[in-house]
């Protein structure tokens, strides 16, 4: 993508961000089914995880919480788009934020703070709203295109505290020592290394050690968060739970598996708005053989 294309593109997606929020999301919606019709190799990525997620529903229910699910990717595009451009006070009237003091107690200890996140479809937004209650650190993958990638760690340069490259862990354990909150999410699969086998919705999927390593090293409490979008245009909530005690155990898969548990806890409560459309089981545990998507380890997306 040329750079020109993607300043225009950009020029447009600010257009976008200042539409109303109802509109916005109405228009999500609709990109959302669009994209369910379009994005086959997605639509299957998703239906394979729902499938094996939620064996309870019958097939009919399944299809419906795939479209949803799309829907909801789609409201989640412009919902990052508002939160790269305006002001997160102008959904201030919309958000509410549950267990804040958790989060307080856990910084007083003085050792810093791992807020252990998920990739629910509200990602961006919810980065933008927490700045309206308290102050964090995040780490970002860059992107290839170097036009979107310098607007967008600009764009969160001037929300958060520091924005840390996805391998800084250099930088991440200097920020918990000097007693920051670091938003922190490793619900994706990452392959092999660094990783162990923990239930998540019941299948082992490929989890990452970092968490427990980074708390056991920085002394970091490890407070559960999620972040949700409400039903019937209620606005959303920002939700901490207390911060977890006896982690880590030095036991990596029981505590990888208790991660997982608070993850897919919270990914019930709203199950259309967790991001399906990623291969969360990508990496299976027996080597040579495929994953639940039929493909090899190093199939693309």
């Amino acid at each position: 993508m040329s750079q020109l294309f993607m300043h225009l593109a950009l020029l447009v997606a600010r257009g976008i961000a200042f539409l109303p929020w109802r509109m916005q999301c109405l228009i999500g919606a609709g990109f959302g089914q669009l994209c369910y019709y379009t994005l086959k190799r997605r639509r299957h990525v998703c239906l394979t995880n729902i499938k094996h997620c939620f064996p309870e529903l019958d097939a009919a229910q399944q299809q419906v919480l795939v479209r949803k699910a799309f829907r909801a990717n789609g409201i989640g595009i412009m919902e990052a788009l508002r939160s790269w451009f305006r002001d997160p006070k102008s959904l201030a009237d919309k958000t509410r934020v549950e267990g804040l003091e958790y989060l307080q107690q856990a910084q007083a200890r003085g050792r810093g703070v791992i807020l252990l996140g998920g990739h629910y479809t509200t990602l961006d937004l919810a980065g933008s709203l927490t700045t309206l209650y308290f102050k964090a650190d995040i780490m970002q993958r860059d992107h290839a295109n170097p036009v979107f990638n310098r607007f967008v760690r600009g764009s969160r340069e001037k929300l958060y505290g520091t924005v840390l490259g996805k391998n800084d862990v250099r930088g991440l354990l200097r920020c918990l020592r000097q007693n920051h909150i670091v938003w922190y999410a490793t619900d994706q699969d990452a392959g092999r290394q660094n990783s162990v086998f923990a239930p998540f919705f019941g299948i082992p999927a490929a989890t990452l050690v970092s968490t427990m390593r980074l708390a056991k090293r920085s002394g970091a409490a490890v407070v559960p968060f999620s972040h949700f979008r409400l039903p019937g245009n209620q606005g959303y909530v920002l939700r901490m739970q207390p911060a977890l005690e006896d982690f880590p155990t030095g036991d990596d898969l029981a505590d990888a598996a208790r991660l997982n548990h608070i993850i897919e806890e919270n990914v019930r409560c709203f199950p259309e708005q967790y991001l399906w459309l990623h291969r969360r089981f990508k990496t299976p545990p027996e080597r040579d053989v495929l994953n639940i998507y039929g493909q090899r380890r190093d199939a693309p997306g």
